[in-house]
């Protein structure tokens, strides 16, 4: 070797440096690079990576530059291809200083949380809600005909993306309403109201509308259309009406408003009427209801097989409605799928069709997937309430809570009286840890809608296993349960509640009303193994764990009780075989762990080592600590208990049984009280290395002693004491 590059007398450092190729390496590097990094950008943002990767890119090309200079500045004279020590030497340096340098950055990226999402801003477009039209027709029978011409209108205005343009949901509350128009738009948070009327006379439709600013009760426009009875008219004064109104609130058109509101849709009378009936009855949100959907769907795409949104309603009658219809959900989906390939291929426009898309992605746990059909649909309709909502419900699922808040608080702004959209907010907010804010959600969507049975279930499950107060969340899972008794999770919801006050007399009468009413659904099923299995009924356990596995090989309640059995009876080999078949994408080199799967992950890991896997278990452990560090600890919503035990599980399974047993009392002292705290405490195979600990036991005695208390208290409640479901805290 030598030590240096031969010298030439009399040579300037630039012409020394453009002899030895310096600055054309430089130059040809730095064109490269940004380059690359323009090709990255481009891909991440195709593709919705993480920024992480263009940060890495960029500091990998840095320290690439000196790498690539020193390489030239040796190398580039006549093609010298010798190694001095010197050159070796500052090279060994810059690739150390590399390493730390990425060293650091991934120090940094673990150890800080990334910071809060800022705020949404507020929405500054003109605001307009369509009151429901009055049916001047002769017949009643006319009533869903004036109701399909204000759906339309309405969904003609929110394809204006300069618009903001509140969801039906909430202007339905205001039919036939005696309330000041000023008063109207205040509680929908707008500032003009479109008020119309129709009425169909033979072959003959009149349709009237005038727009009204709220504030000072002026006329800023009104029209009256007089047009024979034909699809195309129909939806050419739409169109008109959409524009006019557009003008009138000096909201610019974009080519693509425009494209949008003057596509037509169908030419078939017939089949638009039997289209709009089908929405009226997925409104039901019945099992009947979802029913009378398809078949009216069906006869609007057999009357005109080109009808796009007709396949995406159907689609939606039977994805969204298989919690209500109890269909088989592989074969349903498939149907489902079919319907928006059809809808999208007819138009790749259609908002709905990408929401639909979007759902049946969800159903199958295709997230990646999902969020892009959903984030498809906000880009062609921003005022799309649904898909805000479904899109914010998703990033809930996938602990994105900072996103998931802002998207559906977007969603509430659009529909503030929608009190499902409440209850996904709410979820939301709990997910954050804050529970009254939540709590006001939910108390909200109960004045909107009494007689939803869900919204009870929320406010329950949040005021026991957040806020530690079982004696008021029962009667509230007892009106869910007397105001519908056949839904599912409030008869699971009030059998768990009992099960967790250690009244196991109410508990299992509870469990046998579910599982009469509910004899083949999964998650009854799932959840009585686990009352099995604590009774010590081991077999009756298993047996009803296969039996839901049929229905979902994917369902992490029943693998992980047959994984119990198997890891007590040694069957260590066949417990993670049963896993890998299930969760094929946890096996991997780099397991893919999010919110989803992260809990089964856990579950896994004590067979692993059982096994001698140390390696893979580790890769686990690390994995659901990754995800943990963006859930709350309790109450969030997520399945109720937040990351409570589980972090203590992680950290037992490493053998920190101190750090285990700090993390289990902070989640008893913060209120948590577990779906199945029991289940923890005497079977939780991750906590068998601590189980006979002092303080273990004492952190249970407490949570024990709380739940007597408890359950003394609702004991002695009369049983005419009005529900206390609090005051609303929107």
């Amino acid at each position: 070797m030598t030590d240096a590059p031969t010298e030439r007398e009399g040579e300037g450092a630039w012409t020394k440096l453009r002899r030895r190729k310096v600055v054309q390496w430089g130059i040809a590097y730095l064109a490269g690079a940004w380059a690359l990094l323009q090709g990255i950008g481009f891909a991440a943002d195709a593709f919705a990576w993480p920024s992480a990767i263009k940060q890495v890119a960029l500091l990998l090309l840095l320290i690439g530059l000196p790498i690539v200079l020193v390489l030239a500045w040796y190398h580039g004279d006549r093609g010298e291809q010798r190694v001095s020590r010197s050159e070796l030497a500052i090279l060994t340096l810059l690739f150390l200083l590399g390493g730390g340098g990425l060293w650091l950055y991934g120090q940094r990226n673990r150890q800080v949380p990334p910071p809060p999402a800022p705020p949404a801003a507020a929405d500054e477009r003109p605001s307009i809600a369509v009151l429901p039209f009055e049916n001047r027709s002769a017949g009643q029978d006319d009533a869903f005909f004036v109701d399909g011409i204000h759906d339309d209108i309405l969904t003609q205005l929110s394809k204006v993306s300069a618009l903001k343009v509140i969801s039906r949901t909430s202007v339905e509350r205001f039919r036939d309403t005696k309330l000041p128009l000023q008063e109207v738009a205040k509680q929908l948070g707008v500032k003009s109201i479109l008020e119309g009327g129709v009425q169909r006379a033979g072959d003959r439709v009149r349709i009237n509308v005038q727009l009204i600013d709220a504030g000072s009760d002026a006329h800023l426009w009104a029209e009256s259309y007089d047009r024979e009875l034909t699809a195309a008219n129909i939806f050419a004064i739409q169109s008109e009406v959409a524009a006019a109104i557009a003008g009138a609130l000096k909201a610019t058109l974009t080519a693509g408003d425009k494209a949008r509101m003057n596509a037509v849709p169908t030419q078939n009378l017939e089949a638009w009427e039997n289209y709009q009936l089908g929405r009226q009855r997925i409104a039901k949100r019945t099992g009947t209801g979802f029913t009378e959907a398809e078949r009216y769907f069906r006869k609007a795409i057999e009357l005109d097989p080109k009808f796009a949104v007709a396949y995406s309603g159907l689609a939606d009658s039977l994805a969204v409605g298989l919690d209500y219809t109890g269909a088989p959900r592989a074969a349903t989906l498939e149907r489902a799928q079919a319907a928006v390939d059809t809808a999208l291929k007819l138009d790749p426009g259609l908002a709905d069709a990408w929401v639909s898309a979007g759902l049946i992605e969800g159903e199958r746990e295709h997230n990646d997937r999902a969020e892009e059909m959903f984030r498809r649909a906000i880009d062609l309709n921003p005022n799309h309430a649904m898909a805000l909502k479904f899109y914010g419900n998703l990033l809930f699922d996938l602990a994105r809570i900072d996103e998931s808040v802002r998207y559906l608080a977007r969603a509430a702004e659009l529909d503030p009286l929608s009190a499902i959209t409440q209850l996904g907010l709410g979820q939301a907010l709990a997910g954050k840890e804050r529970f009254e804010d939540a709590a006001g959600r939910y108390r909200r969507a109960i004045e909107i809608d009494p007689l939803m049975p869900m919204s009870y279930v929320f406010l329950a499950g949040l005021t026991a296993y957040a806020m530690d107060d079982f004696v008021t969340a029962v009667p509230l899972m007892e009106k869910a349960v007397a105001l519908d008794a056949d839904f599912l999770w409030g008869r699971l919801g009030l059998a768990m509640m009992y099960f967790d006050l250690g009244d196991d007399a109410s508990g299992d009468r509870a469990w046998r009303q579910a599982e009469e009413r509910l004899p083949d659904n999964a998650i009854v099923n799932a959840l009585l193994a686990l009352r099995d299995l604590q009774g010590g009924d081991r077999n009756g356990a298993g047996r009803r764990a296969r039996r839901v596995l049929e229905a979902n090989p994917r369902d992490s309640g029943a693998l992980g009780l047959l994984g119990f059995i198997d890891y007590r009876d040694g069957r260590y080999a066949e417990s993670v075989a049963r896993y890998r078949k299930a969760y094929p994408e946890l096996f991997t080199a780099a397991p893919r762990i999010d919110a989803w799967n992260y809990t089964v992950a856990i579950d896994i890991v004590p067979a692993l080592q059982k096994l001698g896997k140390t390696d893979e278990a580790l890769a686990l452990l690390a994995g659901s600590e990754k995800v943990m560090t963006r859930l709350p600890l309790v109450g969030g919503g997520l399945k109720w208990e937040g990351r409570a035990t589980n972090d203590a599980r992680a950290l037992a399974l490493r053998g920190r049984k101190q750090e285990a047993l700090a993390a289990l009392r902070a989640a008893e002292q913060a209120g948590w009280r577990g779906w199945g705290w029991r289940w923890v405490r005497d079977l939780q195979p991750a906590f068998d290395s601590i189980r006979d600990e002092p303080e273990f036991k004492a952190i249970f005695a407490d949570i024990e002693r709380d739940m007597a208390r408890q359950r003394a208290e609702l004991a002695k409640r009369p049983k005419d004491v009005p529900l206390d479901s609090g005051e609303s805290k929107p």
